[in-house]
């Protein structure tokens, strides 16, 4: 459903609309879109593009709640078994039910007057992945059989959902998935790490984690009795973390992952009521905790857990679907030290409030730049693997900046005279630096030089290709800068203190 958190916050049609979350635009209607809104703008951007914008904060609760409505009104009508993989989209076995409704496209249409019914817009797509056939439901279509490969072709690699590797592979020249889907697995292997392989998987039209692996055994369930039943949905919620907790602990022990995590209740007057989540051993114990206390909400608010009979929950469960071996995570945050048990729940905790990125270590690696030799990385990922010994030509040699900048600080360089210092394209320097002044500090005598080292990047690519050459200044004032000129202008890239 486009644009679901909209239609979860009562936008109206016609109406410029934009959910954010931490200052960024993580959905927006069509209105707003037509005035230049995009995801991942940051707010006061979409504000300047839009000034009539409605702005509402996210409220992932509320967007669980309403859209419980889809997901039983769907099970009822159309197919009985779905999965839930965030509001706004949902999966399910195609085969079955196609043959019930006399063909794919049959379905796919039933699915989207089903849910037409309810008053909100859907796509529908059908394709031999989950992630193809996500995509696909942006275009509403329908992917032949075993055609993922090359439907997947034509998309930039960005699509995968892995910025640093799509980055990496830019670079590199590869900028569809069928480039990537091209790559020998082995060479992908040795290079991007279990994440990359993951997206070699994906790219090629591969289910990330193989299906059909004893699914629905019951083992490594978890689940909670409520003597007497329990009436408020709070304390169910909190027992809802604690066995995803418990959860966790026990896959982790018996190393697999599960791709499905179903949420089952046990109600007074006899019936059971479940949903079925999609997982991918990403969903933290708060995130899995939140999804129920959404689920049991609605179902509240529609009427289903007090339908003629004893209220309150009776019994909890957490089943975990289509278990399979664990391929390994990230346990090193500090050094080569195993990370505590407790630093990672807590990380766990604060990506599940604040997003994935929101913890993150520092890796080091090769590069030509200051900044380019730090990599972020979010907790629990795989680090890019970019060796330090090179080659790496123009890299500065040490003594290295204590400090780069977010952003190159603008800054003007002059020599005796008063005029700007230049660099030819034989690395010629116009005259001997004089005079510096960077953004936000008064202009400083230069008290020594040395440079310039010339960087000339990704020169087999005439759109992205950047030359550029570094200059070290230190001034009268105590202090020591990197400068860089490009087209002309110069910049401070770092501050050696």
């Amino acid at each position: 459903m486009p644009d679901f958190p909209v239609i979860a916050c009562g936008g109206q049609d016609g109406e410029p609309v934009a959910v954010v979350h931490r200052d960024a635009v993580v959905a927006c209607s069509q209105a707003a879109r037509t005035a230049g809104v995009r995801r991942r703008m940051r707010l006061r951007v979409a504000q300047s593009r839009c000034p009539g914008l409605r702005v509402v904060e996210r409220d992932l609760a509320a967007e669980i709640r309403v859209f419980e409505r889809a997901a039983v009104h769907l099970e009822g009508t159309v197919m009985p078994r779905l999965e839930v993989i965030r509001p706004g989209l949902l999966a399910a076995p195609a085969r079955g039910p196609s043959r019930y409704w006399g063909g794919e496209q049959q379905l796919a249409g039933r699915l989207v007057d089903a849910v037409a019914e309810l008053g909100w817009p859907a796509r529908a797509g059908i394709a031999g992945t989950v992630f193809t056939a996500a995509l696909a439901a942006r275009r509403g279509e329908i992917v032949p059989v075993g055609g993922d490969a090359a439907w997947l072709a034509p998309y930039p690699v960005g699509v995968l959902g892995l910025p640093r590797l799509a980055e990496l592979l830019h670079h590199l020249g590869i900028r569809t998935v069928g480039a990537y889907a091209g790559l020998p697995e082995d060479k992908v292997q040795a290079r991007f790490g279990a994440e990359g392989m993951n997206a070699h998987r994906t790219a090629r039209g591969l289910e990330l984690r193989p299906l059909t692996v004893r699914t629905g055994t019951g083992e490594h369930s978890v689940a909670h009795t409520f003597e007497p039943a329990e009436q408020r949905l709070e304390p169910v919620a909190f027992v809802a973390k604690a066995l995803a907790e418990q959860l966790h602990k026990g896959l982790e022990a018996a190393g697999v992952v599960c791709a499905r995590l179903e949420a089952a209740v046990d109600l007074a007057d006899g019936r059971t009521r479940s949903r079925l989540f999609r997982h991918e051993g990403r969903l933290s114990a708060l995130a899995v905790a939140e999804r129920v206390r959404g689920v049991l909400q609605a179902w509240t608010q529609d009427g289903t857990l007090d339908a003629g009979g004893e209220g309150g929950i009776t019994r909890l469960v957490l089943r975990p679907e289509e278990l399979t071996v664990a391929t390994g995570r990230q346990s090193a945050l500090f050094g080569d030290r195993h990370t505590p048990e407790e630093m990672e729940r807590a990380a766990a905790r604060v990506q599940a409030l604040l997003g994935h990125h929101a913890v993150v270590r520092m890796e080091t690696g090769g590069g030509r730049g200051p900044a380019d030799q730090i990599t972020l990385v979010p907790f629990g990922d795989l680090a890019p693997r970019r060796p330090a010994d090179g080659p790496w030509p123009g890299r500065l040699p040490a003594p290295h900046p204590a400090a780069t900048f977010p952003r190159w600080l603008p800054a003007e360089l002059a020599d005796g005279a008063g005029q700007p210092v230049t660099v030819s394209g034989r690395l010629d320097i116009s005259a001997a630096p004089a005079h510096l002044t960077v953004e936000g500090r008064r202009t400083a005598e230069v008290t020594g030089w040395a440079g310039p080292w010339p960087t000339l990047e990704q020169w087999w690519d005439r759109e992205h290709a950047r030359r550029i050459a570094r200059l070290q200044i230190t001034t009268a004032d105590g202090h020591a800068w990197l400068l860089v000129i490009e087209h002309g202008r110069w910049w401070a890239e770092a501050h050696y203190g």
